[in-house]
């Protein structure tokens, strides 16, 4: 559809411009012309050399994906209006955010200072703990799926992916889940995907953000998978406080990894507490954290939810090294 052209949806939504594009799509900035504001609008990309059955199984995953993510209430997921059909195609009528991803922060700016990596982290848990509450696996966290504002507000997006308890798989058998570097190893290897899963790819996000590169980063994607399986992440050298956090979330036995829970307390711990007065996490240290913390098993798996936060803004200018906020811009499809 050339990008020029008007076009109206379901006599509503009146498309705009292109915001960005994705592997999934393209995301429009529209104008619900109903209630009087903008929202975003999540157009399926549908190659020519698809087969119908494909385009079938695309149009579903889209219209899923809408369905996921309605269900999970949490300011750190992108509210969805509405999703539907038209000229064969669905659409997802959803928030507008006025946002970078994080992958565009880090690629611009550099790697973020450790307290602000753990603040963003507990935004991250928060959208995470809540679509568990519903029995919803994301299955693909990573930089480029979460979007932060100018004003520090962090957002999870695309749920393309994501796993809801009774629904069947809309993958092909031996076809990895999520995107290299950030799959968790149980489920790249196909034996199990949980929400530890997600904790684990949490865990690679927030060493991206602070060390300003992969925890596994290779030459290649099979050599990335290899290593995934196989060896240690890459030790961290900028991530101070953070990394006995990162070494929990990044446990390569999902019934050893941090839970959720714990990692909050400790992120919290980081976020909230300057770095002079910061006592060291040492492993021993983060042992005896966790087990002065009750089991989250034992209670509703879900957390109250954060408002948003002043996050890439406020903690920025708090930090020595003086690291900038981002910038509105277009979301990521």
């Amino acid at each position: 559809m050339p990008e020029q052209q008007t076009r109206l949806l379901a006599e509503r939504y009146e498309l705009i411009a292109p915001l960005g594009r994705g592997t999934m799509g393209t995301v429009w900035r529209a104008r619900d012309r109903a209630l009087g504001r903008e929202v975003a609008v999540k157009e399926i990309r549908q190659d020519p050399g698809l087969t119908e059955e494909q385009r079938a199984e695309l149009r579903e995953r889209m219209v899923r994906e809408g369905r996921i993510a309605s269900r999970i209430n949490h300011p750190s997921v992108a509210a969805i209006h509405d999703v539907l059909i038209q000229d064969d195609s669905p659409w997802i009528i959803m928030e507008l955010i006025e946002a970078r991803s994080l992958e565009q922060v880090i690629e611009e700016e550099g790697p973020l200072p450790p307290r602000l990596v753990a603040e963003i982290g507990v935004d991250l848990l928060g959208a995470l703990r809540a679509a568990h509450a519903q029995g919803i696996t994301h299955r693909d966290v990573k930089p480029g799926n979460v979007l932060i504002t100018e004003n520090g507000r962090v957002v999870l997006t695309d749920f393309g992916i994501a796993k809801a308890e009774g629904d069947s798989r809309l993958t092909k058998t031996g076809m990895v889940i999520g995107s290299p570097g950030y799959t968790a190893p149980e489920r790249a290897r196909g034996e199990y995907t949980g929400p530890e899963s997600d904790i684990w790819s949490l865990g690679a996000t927030l060493y991206f953000a602070v060390e300003g590169r992969p925890a596994y980063e290779r030459a290649t994607i099979a050599e990335t998978l290899a290593a995934l399986l196989s060896e240690s992440a890459d030790p961290p050298t900028q991530a101070g406080q953070l990394r006995p956090v990162l070494n929990g979330l990044l446990n390569k036995d999902h019934r050893q990894r941090l839970s959720a829970a714990k990692a909050e307390t400790l992120l919290r711990m980081v976020a909230d507490t300057p770095t002079s007065e910061m006592p060291v996490l040492t492993a021993e240290a983060l042992i005896a954290q966790e087990a002065a913390l009750p089991d989250p098993f034992s209670t509703t798996p879900g957390s109250p939810a954060a408002g948003p936060r002043g996050g890439l803004a406020s903690a920025s200018a708090q930090q020595a090294s003086g690291a900038p906020g981002p910038q509105g811009a277009a979301p990521r499809g």
